[in-house]
């Protein structure tokens, strides 16, 4: 037991798990459909495992928040398990079991030691809480009590205020667009068996992605896959998501908050994942927004302005187009001119893109880079994870350097002209700043 805590804190805190830079993925799936991503990384007697399903706040309907409390609710209670059984099972071995829920997916995850004992136990534990949840009614009393606590405390959040009324903004009735943690209303409406059903549609076999990585042989990760989803029915893929309105007009939000400071949010839905313009306007976002201070946002606002200490832009590809977004803090009294500023910085750079010095200092940074985004087994599990849900090509991570150097400067400036429109940005305010 001591020696098992030890080898998990190790992995935990010096993250030394790592395979070769460009790990070689496996492919396969389950007698019941459901698809598998493998990596061999024998290094330390690890595995860590990830069942992705297309269960995210996008499958809500008009229920926003049952997604999030479905996930949450998986390790409350499963087969013969209670919560804290479900728990002590899990510690007992030194493992770690978790659940999250995104827009696009939920999810469950399960590190642990390969060793025998430890390794049946933990994945029949993990096997149970996926196909068996029991949803007790006290469980389900606490949780939607604790979303309650959180969309209170949310109120009192100018950050998460802006965030959830920038994703309306720019999705407007789109599944996108509704906040994952729920709404007072939604939460009102939520019993065992919602639950339940959203659980039997969506937590299925064929509607799952297993991502593997570790201390196993391909034999031995077959067995395993096929022993985390065995109680699960085959089931059907969920159905596709309706298409992002791409032609919505301009549309600006102002939203009065008492605090010091101003969250400004500026941009529209742009990138699904595995879009052929996603090299080209990811790298040239390095040079815009997403190298930190040293990016022309935070030039411009930031060293030479000084209006916020902070700035930064980003794409975030999802399964529909998700968004691009340009960030900041600001000032009340100088809301005006750093959107301004940040508006005449992103039009200069759709028109003239960046420098050739530029371009490549951000893929010598990106890809100087890359290989701490593959140096641990819990890193490479969420790129598997990733790669099988969207779809991504099995050479994702070893072509990833070579697709970055051949971005050329007329790629990105081309990239961006078609996609990033600013007449059809959307933004949002939120702070105590005077009506325009």
């Amino acid at each position: 037991m001591a020696v098992n805590r030890v080898l998990i804190f190790i992995a935990l805190f010096f993250t030394v798990t790592s395979v070769m830079a460009t790990p070689k993925i496996q492919q396969w799936e389950t007698a019941n459909g459901a698809n598998v991503l493998y990596v061999h990384a024998p290094e330390l007697p690890m595995v860590d495992i990830r069942v992705v399903f297309d269960a995210g706040s996008a499958r809500d309907g008009d229920l926003p928040g049952l997604a999030m409390l479905t996930n949450s609710m998986l390790t409350e209670g499963a087969g013969q398990w209670d919560a804290d059984q479900i728990a002590e099972r899990i510690e007992s071995v030194g493992a770690n079991l978790s659940v999250n829920s995104l827009r696009d997916m939920g999810m469950i995850s399960l590190r642990t030691l390969t060793e025998s004992k430890a390794l049946e136990k933990s994945v029949e534990t993990m096997a149970v809480v996926l196909a068996e949840p029991v949803f007790r009614q006290e469980a389900l009393d606490r949780n939607l009590q604790a979303m309650k606590i959180s969309l209170r405390s949310d109120l009192q959040s100018p950050s998460t205020i802006a965030n959830k009324a920038f994703f309306r903004a720019m999705y407007d009735d789109h599944p996108y667009a509704h906040p994952s943690s729920g709404t007072e209303e939604s939460l009102e409406r939520f019993t065992r068996k919602l639950l339940r059903d959203f659980h039997e549609q969506y937590y299925v076999a064929a509607n799952a992605v297993i991502a593997i990585v570790g201390a196993v042989d391909r034999q031995h990760a077959e067995k395993l896959a096929a022993q985390v989803v065995d109680r699960l029915p085959r089931g059907e893929h969920a159905a596709p998501l309706p298409e992002v309105d791409l032609q919505k007009s301009l549309l600006r939000k102002q939203i009065n908050f008492p605090s010091q400071q101003a969250h400004l949010l500026i941009g529209m839905p742009v990138l699904s994942r595995g879009d052929p313009d996603y090299f080209p306007l990811y790298v040239g976002n390095h040079v815009l927004g997403g190298s930190g201070l040293v990016s022309m946002i935070s030039q411009e606002i930031r060293e030479k302005r000084g209006l916020a200490y902070s700035a930064y832009s980003y794409f975030s590809p999802m399964r529909g187009q998700g968004p691009f977004i340009i960030g900041l803090q600001t000032k009340n009294s100088q809301v005006e001119e750093a959107e301004k500023v940040v508006l005449e910085t992103l039009a200069d750079y759709i028109n003239n893109g960046p420098s050739a010095e530029e371009l490549e200092k951000s893929r010598q940074n990106i890809t100087g880079g890359f290989p701490l985004r593959v140096a641990s087994n819990s890193k490479i599990v969420e790129y598997l994870a990733m790669i099988g849900f969207y779809k991504l090509p099995l050479d994702y991570l070893e072509t990833f350097v070579s697709r970055v150097n051949a971005v050329t400067v007329e790629d990105i400036k081309d990239a961006f002209k078609r996609r990033v429109q600013t007449d059809r940005l959307s933004t949002v305010v939120v702070g105590q700043v005077a009506e325009k």
